[in-house]
């Protein structure tokens, strides 16, 4: 009996560190996908759950062709810039030196209000509104009232006038923030108004450019016509360096807002590390309950 015992003592023993062995895995990036020739990464996300919640149910990607869908409508994504933390927008009923788009079609830009705080066109971008009536807000106490009317980054209506879609359109100069009646177009920055929306505004139309300085072009002709917009995620970024450093992936939960950090199979309020020590105690525990058990039952055969 006593060899018996001492036999099954080392048995034991020699099991005990392996209820303890601690099997740490890092996944590769779950959430991390693509949409065409576009990576889509943090903040942003395809699935739900990934990326930032105040960048939730954002993204869409058909037919390898990347949609950004807000509440002025659906723009097709054609860059972005993770570097200067920015995105470039297409919208098919957007202005531009060739042709006028009329009668209210264009989307405009406006936000949530709940997303607003992620998201704004960039200081560089110029919106043009076309053909806006005179009871529009833009020009309420016209002539006394002065217009918000301005070039942006060295872009505006005075140059603009110059495309040929203008004669094209049969439209023209008439009218001037000088003159008798508002302007027949108006350029403003985002900052200014808040938002474009051409219904609300009263306007038939818009455009909208953005400069890519140090870059300088030659006139309107070689505008980059589209929407820039510039994205933050608000001061959160060390809760996912903190995350991704100990080899997680940024996320959130169900309820859409609280931040997650993704580890494996399991998820964490803070890092990896922490979700591995917990998980590691706890099997710790457990298993050494197991062994217990075991040698006793052992001992009673015995």
């Amino acid at each position: 009996m006593s060899a018996l015992f001492f036999i099954t003592l080392s048995i034991f023993s020699s099991l005990v560190p392996l209820g303890f062995a601690n099997n740490i895995v890092h996944a590769s990036n779950p959430c991390r996908s693509y949409c065409g020739n576009i990576t889509i990464d943090y903040p942003f996300a395809l699935q739900y759950g990934c990326g930032h919640p105040g960048f939730r149910d954002l993204l869409f990607c058909m037919n390898d062709v990347l949609m950004f869908h807000i509440s002025s409508g659906s723009y097709r994504v054609l860059e972005i810039d993770y570097a200067y933390q920015s995105v470039t927008l297409h919208e098919p009923h957007l202005s531009t030196c060739d042709t006028l788009v009329l009668g209210g079609k264009g989307n405009g830009f406006a936000v949530e209000q709940w997303r607003s705080p992620y998201f704004n066109p960039t200081a560089d971008n110029v919106f043009m509104l076309i053909g806006c009536s005179a009871q529009s807000s833009l020009f309420q106490g016209f002539p006394g009232k002065h217009l918000p009317c301005r070039n942006v980054s060295g872009m505006g209506c005075e140059e603009y006038y110059g495309c040929q879609a203008w004669s094209l359109a049969g439209r023209g100069q008439m009218g001037s923030m000088f003159g008798s009646g508002p302007p027949e177009c108006c350029a403003v920055a985002f900052e200014a108004i808040k938002a474009i929306n051409l219904s609300k505004l009263g306007c038939e139309g818009y455009s909208s450019a953005y400069s890519l300085a140090p870059l300088k072009v030659d006139g309107p002709s070689e505008w980059s016509y589209g929407i820039r917009v510039k994205y933050s995620v608000q001061g959160n970024e060390q809760f996912c360096r903190a995350c991704e450093a100990t080899g997680g992936t940024c996320g959130y939960g169900s309820d859409g807002i609280r931040q997650l950090c993704m580890c494996g199979n399991m998820n964490s309020t803070s890092n990896c590390d922490s979700a591995t020590s917990a998980t590691t105690s706890r099997r710790r525990g457990h298993g050494l309950v197991t062994l217990t058990a075991i040698f006793f039952c052992i001992l009673a055969c015995i």
